[in-house]
């Protein structure tokens, strides 16, 4: 099972929301709110997409800021996969202004 717990201090939409949920299922998540995403383990893998216009805050069991996550730290992901992948980490370079 994969378990984040995170606030969003800017708007999010995604297609998985916080309570149960089954395919096509549509959330929004409106700023300042805490909730955690949980993943069980099955045959088909989750597919979700996150619409994210803000930074990521984690945190930890007692609710408080522990981390954040933000456009910078998805950029390094994507350099560190083009690297590994013989794509070139600069590449991304190519994808902004």
């Amino acid at each position: 099972m994969a378990r984040s717990q995170r606030r969003v201090p800017a708007n999010v939409a995604g297609d998985n929301p916080h309570w149960i949920a089954t395919a096509g299922d549509w959330v929004y998540e409106a700023p300042g709110e805490s909730h955690t995403l949980i993943a069980y383990e099955c045959d088909e893998p989750m597919r979700v997409t996150f619409n994210v216009t803000g930074p990521l805050i984690w945190l930890d069991e007692n609710g408080e800021p522990n981390g954040t996550f933000d456009v910078f730290d998805y950029i390094a992901l994507v350099r560190d996969h083009y690297a590994k992948n013989g794509i070139g980490a600069d590449y991304i370079d190519q994808l902004m202004r």
